[in-house]
């Protein structure tokens, strides 16, 4: 039996390509290195002991470093969606007909093992410009090109980069003809999901705002824009632009994902409330977990970003009006957060809150005691002896008597946090 080369990759004529060599370009940290191989099939990649993992085209991993290979290939529109392509992967394909498939300039640029660098469509000089240009009019049959525009703009806005105007026309063109409505669910969360890590997420759904494609794929957030909010509490008055501010908010407050979608979707009810009531949103945390249930269906949302939404969406209110709250009701909103079971829950929660607050123009450095004070009284009502107290309970039921037992000691929280009266 032939055993695998010690270095099989010696044996190819491979290029580095994709966001390893834009990155390397931009001075950023290269996390993955991806690898594009000319004039070799996947029965010689066999043979050098690569393992296949591509379905549609063939890509390999390499079977030391675990790095990306991929064939060379060119692509054929057949039907709408990302899917819709016929691959040729045969030996003759050049290095740059592979390069001319990419989405964008940046993208499509190779680097030889001897350190030659091939770009034949300017991605340096965007990269000097800083510019997301698409490479050609193919741009226009890939509708998760969309998205992944988007999502490099919100990534590389703060070096300077802007979408091209000729890029943007494609991409309303794409919305226009309804290619954009064949996504399917799994490619948008996962745009999605990249997307709310980044440093400042509101630019990717602004980027798809512009081109028109928030509308369609994400229609209850675009829903949010042009709906006024009170100017007293909201100097920037229009909710979409709140929920843009807020999810900078969070992502200025946290790393998690789970937090910064539960603050996106925080307040899509206010797109419910009938124009005669506006600019008062009474009831919005109520109904806005209607399109949210709808909104995490389409998307298959996993189940912990759907729970700590609607969470986040119907209590941030009673968050905001904590020290009006009374004892029990303080109880009753951590027993609705599966506090007591779940710990982290309240930390999301009051990241989510405290995002809302200060995610208002002009409030982003002001103080939310509510944060601290939130965690004293869960602190507080977890000071129980529960074995003590269900076994003082004979005829009682254990939870109404857990419950009392922690909101008593909620109580003695709340008047210990009340300012003491000034002496005489």
């Amino acid at each position: 039996m032939t055993r695998p080369a010690a270095s099989p990759e010696k044996h190819l004529r491979r290029y580095l390509v994709g966001g390893a060599v834009r990155d390397q370009l931009l001075g950023l940290p290269v996390k993955d290195r991806d690898w594009v191989v000319v004039g070799a099939t996947p029965q010689r990649m066999l043979g050098l002991g690569f393992k296949p993992v591509g379905r549609d085209f063939p890509v390999f991993l390499h079977p030391h470093s675990a790095e990306q290979y991929a064939l060379a290939r060119t692509e054929r529109k057949s039907r709408p969606g990302h899917g819709g392509f016929v691959f040729n992967a045969s030996a003759d394909v050049t290095l740059d007909q592979d390069l001319a498939r990419r989405d964008l300039t940046i993208n499509a640029i190779a680097v030889a093992e001897c350190g030659e660098v091939v770009d034949p469509f300017g991605g340096r000089a965007d990269i000097e410009r800083r510019v997301l240009r698409h490479v050609t009019g193919a741009f226009g049959e890939d509708p998760l090109r969309v998205l992944r525009v988007a999502r490099l703009y919100a990534r590389y806005a703060g070096l300077g980069f802007r979408i091209s105007a000729g890029t943007v026309r494609l991409m309303r063109g794409m919305v226009d003809s309804g290619e954009v409505d064949a996504l399917t669910p799994a490619r948008v969360w996962a745009e999605l999901h990249d997307a709310l890590g980044g440093e400042k997420p509101s630019l990717f759904f602004r980027a798809l705002r512009e081109c028109g494609a928030l509308a369609r794929v994400f229609p209850e957030v675009n829903a949010l824009f042009g709906v006024p909010q009170p100017p007293r509490h909201h100097p920037e008055v229009d909710s979409g632009e709140h929920t843009l501010l807020a999810l900078d908010r969070a992502a200025a407050l946290t790393d998690d994902r789970v937090t910064r979608f539960a603050v996106l979707t925080h307040d899509l009810g206010k797109a419910l409330t009938p124009k005669d009531k506006w600019p008062r949103h009474h009831g919005h945390e109520l109904h806005g977990l209607q399109p949210l249930r709808e909104m995490c269906e389409r998307l298959c949302a996993p189940t912990v970003f759907r729970r700590t939404a609607q969470k986040v969406c119907r209590l941030h209110l009673h968050m905001h009006r904590l020290c009006e709250l009374r004892a029990a009701t303080v109880v009753r909103v951590l027993e609705s957060l599966d506090a007591f079971r779940n710990p982290q829950n309240v930390a999301r929660f009051t990241d989510a809150c405290q995002a809302d607050a200060q995610g208002r123009r002009g409030f982003a450095n002001q103080p939310y005691p509510q944060r601290e004070q939130l965690q004293t009284l869960f602190t507080a009502a977890q000071n129980i002896d529960g074995a003590a107290v269900v076994a003082s309970c004979a005829t009682d039921d254990p939870g109404q008597a857990i419950r009392r037992a922690r909101a008593a000691q909620v109580r003695r929280a709340q008047k210990a946090m009340r300012p003491k009266p000034a002496p005489g």
